[in-house]
């Protein structure tokens, strides 16, 4: 198990029956990952094999080596994976920086209209992205940010539900905390930097988790308001690439991409799993 520590001490035998049980779903729920791994390192011949086989036989390397060499819009494929780790970069430390912020803010000061914005904030959770494309679409160009990296970085930064799981998570912390503090003569700011956010480090690494998924894996910024090749991201040269004529050929550059796309959500996961349980559990004490 991904964090836990197995101490045989700390099991009884009457537990044996539960991890009989969910062993195999836990093998069974692993296979997707196992599968994409295999399948990036899959020569053409075992890619397109009758019938398919799940497990790679002679593994290579060469549809990486394709990939990179592959030239997509003319363009080296290295240039789409830097503007995607830019992109995601500043967006990742923006939503978690304005969520903190904010949810202090809506926490732990009083001021009028505070329960109306929290309420507008809980009514966008409601909606789904593809709802707001059309006015988040004129926004961008009435703002002037078409074709420029920072149409992909604005609209990725305001999370609706960071902001919910970060301000439910800080309620939690006493506010006879914060009172002590500033009679010791600290300011807002050295609350928030010392106690606030060392305090909900567990809220703030699901909002990162959340904010660099639905970053990393968006295609709609690329389409709907990049058209410079220069300013593409990896996702959506990822979704180009079912478009190859070539398909037999793409085959597995595709399959190398998708390893790429899925790697960094799974190690970013691993890494903070723990934290988001953390989270998951402690949201819902009062």
């Amino acid at each position: 198990m991904i964090g836990v520590n197995f101490n045989p001490t700390n099991y009884h035998k009457s537990q044996l029956k539960l991890y009989a049980v969910l062993f195999p779903f836990a093998i069974f729920m692993a296979l997707p990952i196992v599968y994409i791994f295999s399948t990036a390192f899959k020569p053409i011949d075992e890619l397109f094999a009758f019938p398919p086989r799940f497990f790679v036989i002679q593994p290579t390397i060469n549809n990486f080596r394709d990939l990179f060499v592959f030239i997509g819009f003319g363009l080296p494929v290295l240039k789409f994976i830097i503007n995607s780790l830019v992109v995601t970069f500043f967006v990742v430390f923006t939503s978690v920086l304005f969520s903190s912020m904010a949810g202090y803010i809506l926490s732990k000061k009083n001021f009028r209209g505070k329960k109306f914005i929290f309420e507008v904030n809980k009514l966008a959770l409601m909606f789904v992205p593809i709802a707001v494309t059309i006015p988040r679409f004129l926004v961008i160009t009435r703002i002037g940010i078409v074709d420029t990296m920072a149409a992909h970085v604005l609209p990725m930064i305001a999370i609706p539900v960071g902001l919910f799981l970060v301000k439910q998570f800080i309620d939690q912390i006493p506010n006879e905390l914060i009172e002590a503090a500033k009679v010791d003569g600290a300011g807002d700011f050295y609350i928030y930097l010392k106690i606030i956010v060392p305090l909900t480090m567990p809220a703030l690494a699901t909002v990162a988790i959340l904010s660099f998924q639905a970053t990393w894996n968006n295609t709609e910024t690329s389409t709907l308001f990049v058209s410079d090749e220069l300013k593409q991201t990896f996702a959506f040269y990822m979704a180009t690439l079912t478009n190859v004529s070539n398909s037999v050929a793409a085959a597995g550059i595709g399959a190398a991409a998708t390893l790429i796309m899925f790697l960094p959500n799974l190690i970013i996961f691993i890494i903070m799993q723990s934290r988001v349980m953390s989270t998951m559990t402690h949201s819902g004490i009062k």
